[in-house]
């Protein structure tokens, strides 16, 4: 049976500290307690049990929420104050279009934009960024619905584009295309997810270029001889290359002059321009100037780019049509009508030998790639070998003249011209050798805004309106 002690007041008998129970004791208490008189108080101490809103004061002291979870809006009231966002993300904004109409050839493209692109007067080329991270975006469309007229072409600017490097070229010519490209990441880059045309993807690179390709002349024979032919001309428009790719050039020396009454002079040495995916470009040497023999074994003239032009009594060589023209026939007759034919000219064949002298080598024809017009792949002349009778004279476009009897004439044979590929003159002569041919020539012309700078072999650089224009006089290469 429970005890009752009825007293208004309990103090501690010694000290201050007031102790009831004994440890492990349950102390109940029956009513209300006042706790106004309590500190000193452990919220540890309180397992549970609901704290009176009059015990709060009414501003409560500010404190730190980094322990707060599950924190509802329904125990938020009133206006919460301003917070520092930089630390948000994945919150879409959406793209910010442009209000500016692009009509210039170049735009530089920011993340999170769309632009309005009208190609109507000129294509345009659209550069991104050369950073970009994953989500960003940027929107473009053709807003005249000329991209089919007038293409626009992205530079990635460093970056991949559907995979691929930033070598290749990115084009969109449809006519109402609207583009969204996104970035995904280093590995494939830029990729389109909406864009209309799945084909338009990245493509190699590639423009056209103009070039002139001249071979070595061929080299006059030596003895009643008939010229050298020039080098074989080709002249080759929209010659389409890839950037990035090397191309090499080849330089074709010209044919060395021979011994008297030995064999036809030599031919000259193809040029060409030669890469991957080209197919390659040649010009080839012109032929050799033909002779009469003693005893009478006969050597016509030899064929080529231009045909080298026959001895007194042979034909002259063949010429390769598109390149050159056949080499004059000698006289058909034995002394004293020793005249030497002509070596062929890229512009007209070599002229036949008489027995009034030796025949004139073809004119070569001229070319302005350079910005000046130059006459290249002249024919040889003819030597002759009669009191009464004159050398052919070289064609023009680099041909060497032919030799004559000493005398009747002080003219000693020529050298074609070096750097023309013109054919070297026949010769009658024991005491020196028959004209030399002419080493050749490769022009590149290449549009100024396309020109990469890279070559090898040292290439005379000039310009010559839009163009770069480089002149090769050795072998050498040019990288796309």
């Amino acid at each position: 049976m429970a005890s009752e002690i009825n007293v208004d007041k309990i103090t501690p008998q010694t000290g201050t500290t007031l102790e009831l129970g004994d440890s492990g004791d349950t102390i109940t208490v029956t009513g209300t307690l006042d706790g106004s008189g309590l500190t000193g108080l452990n919220a540890d101490n309180l397992a549970s049990g609901t704290v009176p809103d009059a015990r709060f004061p009414a501003t409560l002291p500010a404190a730190s929420g980094a322990n707060l979870t599950n924190l509802t809006s329904g125990n938020l009231t009133g206006a919460l104050p301003a917070i520092d966002g930089s630390a948000l993300t994945g919150i879409e904004t959406g793209t910010a279009w442009q209000s500016t109409i692009v009509t210039g050839t170049t735009l530089t493209a920011v993340a999170g934009n769309g632009y309005w692109i009208d190609t109507t007067s000129n294509e345009c080329t659209i550069t991104f960024p050369a950073s970009a991270s994953v989500g960003d975006t940027i929107e473009l469309v053709d807003y005249a619905r000329t991209w089919g007229s007038n293409k626009i072409v992205i530079d990635s600017n460093g970056l991949n584009y559907q995979g691929q490097a930033d070598t290749y070229a990115v084009e969109y010519n449809t006519n109402g295309q609207a583009l969204r490209v996104v970035y995904s990441g280093a590995t494939k880059g830029w990729i389109p997810t909406s864009d209309d045309d799945v084909t338009d993807a990245p493509v190699e690179p590639i423009y056209d270029i103009n070039t002139l390709v001249v071979a070595g002349g061929g080299a006059g024979g030596n003895r009643h001889a008939g010229g050298g032919g020039a080098g074989g001309m080709l002249v080759t428009n929209s010659v389409t290359l890839t950037q990035g790719t090397q191309y090499t050039i080849t330089v074709g020396g010209g044919g060395s002059g021979v011994a008297y009454n030995t064999t036809r002079g030599n031919s000259g040495v193809d040029s060409t321009i030669s890469g991957s995916g080209l197919t390659t470009l040649t010009a080839f040497g012109g032929g050799g100037g033909g002779i009469f023999t003693n005893p009478n074994t006969n050597i016509t003239g030899g064929a080529g780019g231009s045909g080298g032009g026959g001895g007194s009594i042979t034909n002259g060589g063949a010429g390769t049509s598109g390149q050159g023209n056949n080499g004059g026939d000698g006289t058909g007759q034995s002394a004293p009508e020793y005249g030497g034919a002509g070596g062929g000219g890229a512009g007209a064949a070599g002229s036949d030998g008489s027995g009034s002298g030796g025949g004139d080598g073809g004119n070569g024809l001229a070319s302005s790639i350079t910005g000046s017009s130059v006459t290249y792949a002249g024919g040889g002349g003819g030597s002759s070998y009669s009191n009464f009778s004159a050398r052919g004279l070289g064609g023009t476009g680099g041909g060497g003249d032919g030799s004559a009897d000493p005398a009747v004439s002080a003219g000693a044979v020529e050298n074609g011209s070096a750097n023309l590929g013109g054919g070297g003159g026949g010769n009658t002569s024991a005491s020196v050798n028959s004209g030399n041919g002419g080493s050749g020539v490769v022009i590149l012309s290449v549009p100024t805004a396309k020109y990469s700078g890279t070559t090898t072999g040292s290439p005379t650089v000039t310009t010559s309106g839009s163009n770069t224009i480089l002149t090769y006089t050795g072998s050498g290469s040019y990288t796309g």
